[in-house]
């Protein structure tokens, strides 16, 4: 047993020792928990400073406040894509990740090219948005113009940089000769942007991004995004229906004007081996709390259960495919 699963197994022992001593029996499905993981949940997050984490902790804490049985607890990550290999591995139980990798994942495509992973879906969650971020006046008005540019393209192996690698190339350019690309996490881009020493980096995610709102409050004037759109009937072509155009609002980080740039759903994601009644209770707690969800993050409350299911080709999770009656 590893040690979170030691852990897991100390709290549920005492918390069924609690209960002897108060006559309160465990319901049934808190029972059925305790046979899992001992009713402990690890979910998979993003960088501390992103969105993907700040949903993920208060996700948890909706768990730890609503569903008696469970301690959950978030886990800091490089985000989409170390979600989608800890689910794999076993290290986390339900991760946050992208539409494009997650659909590469049970595919077999792209990174995961010969080695499919599968997982299941509880919810298409809200959208992730592109922030190209440049400096104005430098002439750069689209990708293209990044040639020869010092470019930042999220942290190795990251959502953000498999999205990044696929628009520089569909705007022509080479990523490995045509500019001189580095790999870093939010933190280190926007301290390097910040020092002069980057003329633009990528970063995929709800908005507003915490990191990004501090940057363009250090730097008023002189830092911009970069308007993307019109990539995505390239990148149709590669990844049909992966990828659509949506618009960053202007108050979302104090713009002069909305930026139209690419964007991916988020999903929340977990393993086949998750039970149908626990799937079942986590996606329930999405719509029954999310203005729980919403107060720890704007991009909670865009959590739509007319689409939520809609994660193809990412099957849903059964318990989830219960709770939307689908």
């Amino acid at each position: 047993m590893n040690a979170r699963r030691a852990v897991a197994a100390l709290l549920s022992l005492l918390a069924l020792t609690l209960a002897g001593a108060t006559g309160c029996a465990q319901p049934k499905l808190d029972a059925r928990l305790q046979l899992w993981h001992h009713g402990q949940l690890t979910i998979g997050t993003g960088p501390t400073n992103g969105v993907f984490n700040q949903l993920g902790s208060g996700y948890a804490d909706v768990v730890n406040r609503h569903l008696t049985g469970f301690e959950a607890v978030s886990m800091p990550t490089n985000g989409a894509l170390e979600n989608l290999h800890r689910l794999a591995r076993g290290d986390i139980d339900v991760g946050f990740t992208y539409a494009d990798v997650a659909g590469d994942a049970v595919t077999g495509k792209g990174s995961f090219a010969g080695s499919p992973v599968q997982v299941r879906a509880l919810a298409r969650m809200f959208t992730a948005y592109m922030h190209v971020v440049v400096r104005p006046g430098t002439g750069v008005r689209t990708l293209a113009d990044l040639r020869g540019k010092r470019v930042a393209t999220g942290p190795a192996g990251s959502g953000t940089e498999i999205l990044a690698l696929r628009m520089l190339t569909a705007a022509g350019l080479d990523p490995a000769k045509d500019v001189q690309r580095v790999t870093a996490s939010l933190s280190q881009m926007t301290t390097t942007f910040a020092a002069g020493q980057l003329d633009a980096f990528f970063w995929t995610a709800g908005q507003p991004v915490v990191g990004l709102t501090a940057l363009f409050g250090k730097l008023p004037g002189r830092v911009a995004l970069l308007p993307t759109d019109a990539l995505v009937a390239v990148l149709d072509k590669d990844y049909p229906g992966a990828y659509t155009a949506a618009t960053i609002p202007k108050d979302a980080y104090g713009l002069s004007a909305d930026v139209a740039t690419v964007a991916v759903p988020c999903l929340l994601v977990t393993s086949p081996s998750l039970p149908t009644e626990v799937g079942y209770e986590l996606t329930r707690l999405l719509f029954e709390h999310q203005d729980e969800l919403a107060a720890v993050h704007s991009e909670g409350r865009n959590i739509n259960r007319d689409v939520a299911w809609k994660t193809d080709p990412v099957p849903l999770h059964p318990g989830a495919r219960g709770y939307y009656g689908v």
